[in-house]
């Protein structure tokens, strides 16, 4: 099942937020988020998996996959994607640079888990506590990535690097990789944040570019609501038009106490909905 529907959300943000996390697997609620993304208007949801709540991930059993399709058909809204914040608490890679022989191996087994569920992509973050810090560190996640590449392969699914580095070293990363099935996830808000020049970001990546999320920030700073931080959506859309950019986006938005879940995303969706209108 495929939905026409390019606009989804990152999974827990239809459910209340757990404790200070700024996202997290709702393990309690994860069934609900399908019929709520229906109404908030949404025709995505992108799976997070996490090692806090592993045991708890559906995704993990064949009796959970079974669920989530059956969950799919029932409200039309699909999961063609994961982010994949296991990689932020277990590093795939050493201080050092050297990949992790299990985390490898554990990689491999979700791009597996990925395809069950007609997974299209696989975001993995390296921002902030996984950040890529030293060459060694840029060196070591090539050799990994180059390792994964039979697997996708096999199952179809992309990889999306989610990262903080400056757009040239991030294109020389990709370019070295030149494989279709390795790409680049576009954060609308960390780019803000970081003070990145999102013409020159957009111009250099897009034609690598396999995702992006959604969210506003603070330069230097946190998430914000959306249209109220740095980013400069405008711009962003127009580039994305110009690159013909027909993939998800993403809402990561900021949270808003004066609204409940579903109302805050129909705002969200709506405020997308206003860029890719023109």
């Amino acid at each position: 099942m495929r939905s026409r529907n390019k606009i989804g959300i990152v999974q827990g943000r239809l459910s209340s937020q757990v404790g200070a996390t700024i996202q997290s697997f709702p393990v309690n609620t994860w069934q609900d988020e399908f019929p709520l993304a229906q109404k908030a208007g949404l025709g995505c949801i992108e799976w997070i998996y996490e090692k806090e709540t592993e045991h708890d991930n559906p995704l993990r059993t064949d009796d959970g996959v079974k669920e989530i399709h059956r969950l799919e058909r029932e409200w039309s809204v699909v999961t063609r994607s994961i982010c994949a914040d296991y990689y932020m608490t277990n590093f795939l890679i050493n201080s050092s640079g050297k990949p992790i022989p299990s985390l490898e191996k554990h990689l491999k087994w979700l791009i597996g888990r990925a395809s069950l569920i007609e997974c299209n992509y696989i975001v993995l973050p390296f921002v902030d506590s996984s950040s890529l810090k030293i060459p060694d560190q840029i060196r070591g996640i090539t050799v990994l990535l180059r390792s994964m590449i039979p697997c996708l392969e096999k199952h179809d699914v992309e990889l999306h690097l989610e990262t903080d580095l400056p757009p040239t070293v991030l294109l020389k990363l990709l370019e070295s990789m030149d494989h279709n099935l390795i790409r680049s996830n576009y954060d609308i808000g960390n780019s803000a944040s970081l003070g990145h020049d999102p013409r020159q970001e957009l111009t250099l990546l897009k034609n690598w570019i396999g995702s992006v999320h959604v969210k506003d920030r603070i330069l230097g700073g946190g998430t914000v609501s959306l249209g109220t931080g740095s980013a400069d959506f405008a711009l962003c859309f127009e580039r994305f038009k110009l690159m013909k950019y027909e993939r998800p986006y993403i809402l990561q938005a900021a949270r808003d106490t004066a609204l409940s879940e579903v109302e805050l995303a129909i705002r969200n969706r709506k405020f997308i909905e206003s860029y890719l209108s023109n």
